[in-house]
């Protein structure tokens, strides 16, 4: 197909056709992700800017590898001492960077609609690494081929999202790929995290997850985001690992095929007990893999449109 999107900004702006098209390249990627072979040619002669607002240790690298990769001159901008802490506005902060005369902006910040706006302030290409509580596409899109890669297919599957649905930007960019690619997706946390409201969205919403693991293809746990509660919404980190963290006594009741999976970083001990997250089933290295092929992806085909 002939690629058009100049920008990552949600997964909820692509079609069915372009979420398969980013899958298939990124299959395409995953060999040449983790080998240090030297750069290919695909970004030779393009500046990418890593504009982090937020902290970031896993999405960051993982983007720097993929850029590095395909060959781009990489540029990290570091917001804790930049003169983002003096005033400047983020539109003046991009159209400086901008006038030095870059192709992509790889964006994290925490305001929902963030790299939107920097979409409409620059001519570059901007690919949304986190904004607020709105979208984590590119997270999205490596937990996606992860499954695909796993089981063969995404369509007629059934996918239990675990944990703090409601401060989750990877819950909704998971939830938007899935039901477009054909997938059941299920919502389950306590009632605090996982409001009803989110059914409106498209997922099925369970307060149990003892109710809903046997029928489950895959279980994403999404880690408790203590830095983002603005209060305890569960009575104890020991009572949310008793009724929802996935333990070998747990994942006993699951099918056998179960694929178990995982954002990142993990709680060890909260959202799964450490012999889970090292298990036979567990996909979390895969999906580290699948990060650097995602990203090398995304890159590759939103820096192709001019």
């Amino acid at each position: 197909m002939k690629w058009t999107q100049k920008h990552l900004l949600g997964l909820e702006d692509y079609s069915t056709e372009e979420l398969t098209h980013v899958l298939d390249e990124a299959d395409g990627f995953r060999k040449i992700a983790t080998r240090n072979d030297g750069p290919r040619d695909d970004l030779r002669g393009k500046v990418v800017v890593n504009l982090f607002f937020e902290p970031s240790t896993r999405t960051r690298t993982s983007f720097e590898l993929a850029e590095r990769r395909l060959g781009a001159t990489v540029l990290n901008f570091d917001a804790g001492v930049s003169s983002t802490t003096k005033g400047e506005t983020l539109r003046d902060t991009a159209r400086n960077i901008a006038a030095m005369g870059i192709d992509a902006v790889v964006m994290r910040h925490g305001g929902s609609g963030a790299p939107g706006l920097l979409a409409r302030c620059i001519e570059a290409s901007i690919v949304n690494a986190g904004d607020g509580q709105h979208e984590h596409p590119t997270q999205g899109l490596l937990d996606i081929l992860t499954i695909r890669q796993k089981l063969g297919r995404i369509q007629g599957l059934k996918v239990a999202i675990v944990g703090d649905i409601a401060h989750s930007r990877v819950a909704r960019s998971n939830l938007v790929g899935l039901l477009k690619l054909g997938a059941e997706v299920w919502f389950v946390g306590p009632p605090t995290l996982v409001p009803k409201a989110f059914a409106k969205l498209g997922a099925k919403v369970s307060h149990d997850l003892d109710a809903v693991l046997p029928e489950m293809d895959v279980v994403n746990m999404l880690r408790v985001q203590t830095e983002r509660l603005d209060d305890q919404p569960f009575p104890s980190v020991r009572e949310y690992s008793r009724l929802f963290g996935l333990d070998a006594e747990r994942l006993g009741r699951a099918k056998p095929g179960l694929v178990v999976m995982h954002p990142g970083p993990i709680n060890r001990g909260v959202e799964m007990a450490p012999d889970v997250a090292d298990g036979p089933r567990s996909a979390i290295l895969e999906q580290v893999t699948n990060g650097v092929a995602v990203r090398m992806a995304v890159l590759s085909l939103v820096t192709s449109v001019r």
